[in-house]
């Protein structure tokens, strides 16, 4: 059974390809991508992993599915909810903190 960490380092290296793909092409021909492209992808890969837990989960159901391949794909899509809330959260506070700030 995978851990948390192995499931989540595949989604960490693709952010982290699209963020870098983002900076080099700030200087290259090629457009660079914007942060909220960016976080329109990961709320996307976010709502694929629950998903695929559901398609997992239904497969282990009528017998397609072994229950390791089902703890796998909810933990994976438990640890992309809990970061897409520590996100949103960060995002709330750090727009609070603007509206705190003295003209």
């Amino acid at each position: 059974m995978a851990d948390a960490t192995t499931s989540l380092s595949p989604a960490l290296a693709r952010y982290a390809q699209a963020a870098d793909l983002g900076r080099q092409g700030a200087g290259a021909a090629a457009p660079a991508a914007s942060f909220g492209a960016l976080l329109e992808k990961v709320l996307a890969d976010a709502v694929e992993a629950g998903h695929e837990s559901e398609r997992v989960a239904s497969g282990a159901l009528v017998g397609q599915a072994d229950l390791q391949d089902v703890v796998a794909a909810v933990n994976a899509a438990e640890v992309t909810l809990q970061t897409v809330v520590a996100v949103r959260d960060r995002m709330i506070s750090a727009y609070q903190d603007i509206l705190r700030m003295p003209i």
